[in-house]
């Protein structure tokens, strides 16, 4: 099996927004603002493929954004990069087979859509695959709380279900794709129903912790996002799944890391939180 971080849109959120309740003179010592406050980061998919499936998990932002709301949110690339960063592995929108999304906010599904065309709804891409979403998340999405309404893509709803390839995960659902057995940790506190996909391969672990743990920067414990839903569940969820791979020397993997697709974590006893170590900016496990 091989596994290979792949890039997709990168954009610009408010850095207040990302950090919470920490002050800028702590989050402005880890990564740079520009003049309207806002940092860069990633949206990362990582690309699974195994002997028979090409799996996919998350999209980000993709290039559907219309030109307006693509300058609000910062994304400079109108090509759709994850396409682009796909065929740097030989892998085409219809080779993939199964593509699972944590949950349906715009920065981490929206490259299900093709780029933006002047005067027409995005189509859905990767003609093939099987989409997966979890029950719950699918619920919050269709039937959005007024503070989080702009986070989803209608359009892109319909185009899921129009697709009738969509599969709603319940929660203890466990999924296996030849080598691969696919877990799930679940958390409510970013938004409800989030699914953090849980690789399990020749005694390897890797989790994909999406907005759970969106960067290296957000291990530590006391660090959460003013989007999150529940930060204190959110505090309690990180620190059930951290310590969990910090045990098994397992790998974590960060959706919006500016810098970093992957590390590992330890426990720093002194300063009571987690701190990543072994990071590394492209995950490539498996022969090339």
């Amino acid at each position: 099996m091989q596994l290979y971080s792949v890039l997709s849109n990168a954009y610009k959120l408010d850095g207040g927004a990302m950090f919470g309740n920490a002050p800028k003179a702590l989050w402005g010592r880890w990564i740079p603002s520009d003049g309207q406050n806002r940092l860069g980061l990633a949206t990362r998919a990582l690309l699974t493929l195994t002997q028979k499936e090409t799996i996919l998990f998350e999209a980000g932002i993709g290039a559907y954004m219309e030109p307006k709301l693509r300058e609000r949110f910062g994304v400079t690339e109108s090509e759709h990069m994850l396409l682009k960063s796909l065929a740097q592995h030989g892998v085409s929108p219809a080779d993939v087979t199964h593509i699972f999304i944590s949950h349906l906010h715009f920065d981490h599904a929206g490259g299900l859509l093709n780029a933006w065309q002047d005067g027409k709804e995005p189509e859905l891409l990767f003609p093939n695959a099987r989409f997966y979403v979890g029950e719950k998340a699918w619920e919050r999405a269709t039937h959005p709380h007024p503070r989080d309404r702009a986070s989803f893509i209608p359009v892109l709803h319909k185009r899921l279900e129009q697709s009738q390839r969509l599969t709603l995960i319940k929660k203890g659902d466990i999924l296996s794709f030849d080598e691969l057995e696919l877990h799930f940790f679940y958390s409510d506190g970013h938004t409800p129903g989030l699914l953090c996909a849980d690789l399990r391969y020749d005694k390897e672990r890797l989790v994909y912790a999406s907005d759970l743990i969106p960067g290296r920067f957000w291990v530590h414990l006391p660090i959460s996002m003013g989007y999150d839903r529940y930060p204190e569940l959110l505090i309690d969820e990180k620190n059930a799944l951290l310590t969990s791979l910090a045990k098994e020397n397992a790998w974590i993997f960060y959706v919006h890391d500016p810098d970093f697709a992957a590390s590992k974590v330890q426990y720093d006893d002194e300063h009571k939180t987690f701190v990543a170590v072994d990071t590394r900016k492209d995950l490539i496990i498996g022969p090339r």
